[in-house]
């Protein structure tokens, strides 16, 4: 458990996360702002259903992707990979994850996009300011 608290300590301190998607042979990257909520393990983000990445998405897809920061120095550089599954959020509970994000994002409450469930199986956090390649390792199996 505290690895995982450790990853979460530090993606609460970030905000932009990268996550591709795949269909039919074709690979699609984006970046968003994301709430990122420790307790279920999981990013929201909103994107414009017209968006590549959301029409490639779908009712519910594969996912993988990273949050990282831009350190000059190889020394403090820390990120997060993970892999996953993405779906879009419907009714009720992206009324309420939406509460969330707009108080993180208050700019957002002008756009109507729907907000998307990130909620990865897996996440590896390289941490160098704990040793040159320092590795933490999280799997969603573990918790079950």
């Amino acid at each position: 458990m505290e690895t995982l608290a450790a990853i979460n300590r530090w993606l609460a301190k970030q905000h932009v996360v990268t996550w591709c998607v795949s269909c039919d042979g074709e690979l699609w990257c984006a970046n968003a702002f994301y709430y990122y909520d420790p307790a279920r393990v999981a990013f929201y983000v909103m994107s414009d259903e017209k968006t590549r990445h959301s029409q490639m998405t779908g009712e519910r897809t594969q996912v993988a992707g990273t949050v990282n920061g831009q350190p000059k120095t190889v020394a403090l550089i820390r990120g997060v990979q993970f892999k996953g599954e993405i779906r879009r959020l419907e009714g009720e509970e992206s009324d309420a994850i939406r509460k969330h994000y707009l108080r993180r994002f208050p700019v957002a409450v002008a756009l109507s996009a729907p907000l998307w469930e990130i909620r990865p199986d897996e996440l590896k956090f390289t941490d160098n300011t704990l040793g040159f390649g320092k590795k933490l390792c999280w799997l969603r199996a573990e918790q079950a």
